[in-house]
Formats: structure tokens, C-alpha cells, sequence
């Protein structure tokens, strides 16, 4: 009886140890890093613009309206540069740089003209 008593106890301690310890300990990242400096410019300046946004609806300088266009375009330029990204290894080429370059200034633009115009929320 007492050895039938070691044999479950063992084995319901190996069922609750063994997952533990088949784990990786290292963390895995939730988003690559940026591989190069330009890759890194292109987030700052993503959020820097996802700020002004927020900020614009805060302030009520952008409608809800407004505001959700910018955000749909953001979300576009994102998803853009994911998929340049995937097509090419990983990084982006000097052309999808300058054309996402491009992109954030005429979204800023954008953001700038539709917190400036006449319409804000009430």
C-alpha cells in the first residue's frame, strides 16, 4: 500500500513539474526590432503622429470623423511596411524607404490641415 502511495505521489508531482521545466526561459519578442536606424526613425515618427492624433481628439481640434480617417491611413502605411518588409528578407530597400518617408510627410500634413481646418467636436 505505502509503495502504491509513492508511485501516484511521484506521479503527480512529475505531471506538475515537468511543463515547468520543459519551458524556454527566454522571453520571446512580441515586435522584431528595427534592424536599421532609418527602421527605427519610421516607428518614432509613427507614433509621434499616433500621439497628435490622440492629442487633436483630446483637445477637440479633430472630429471623432476626423480622426478616424488619420487612423485608417496609419493603419494602411503600417501594414504597407509590414508587407514591403516581408518581401524583401526582412528589411526595407532604399525605395520603400523613401516611399514610406514620403507617406509620413503627407500624413503629417494630413494631420496638421485636419486640426487646423474649421471643424472640431462639440
Amino acid at each position: 500500500m505505502t509503495i502504491l502511495k509513492g508511485i501516484f505521489l511521484s506521479a503527480a508531482l512529475a505531471t506538475f513539474i515537468l511543463p515547468a521545466a520543459a519551458q524556454d526561459s527566454t522571453p520571446t519578442p512580441t515586435v522584431p526590432a528595427p534592424e536599421t536606424k532609418t527602421e527605427t526613425n519610421y516607428h518614432k515618427r509613427q507614433e509621434n503622429q499616433q500621439d497628435r492624433i490622440q492629442q487633436g481628439v483630446r483637445s477637440g481640434q479633430l472630429t471623432k470623423s476626423e480622426a478616424a480617417k488619420l487612423e485608417r491611413h496609419h493603419r494602411r502605411m503600417n501594414r504597407e511596411a509590414a508587407e514591403m518588409r516581408q518581401d524583401n528578407g526582412g528589411k526595407l530597400t532604399a525605395a520603400d524607404r523613401t516611399k514610406l518617408h514620403n507617406q509620413q510627410k503627407e500624413e503629417s500634413r494630413k494631420i496638421n490641415r485636419a486640426k487646423h481646418n474649421d471643424q472640431t467636436r462639440k
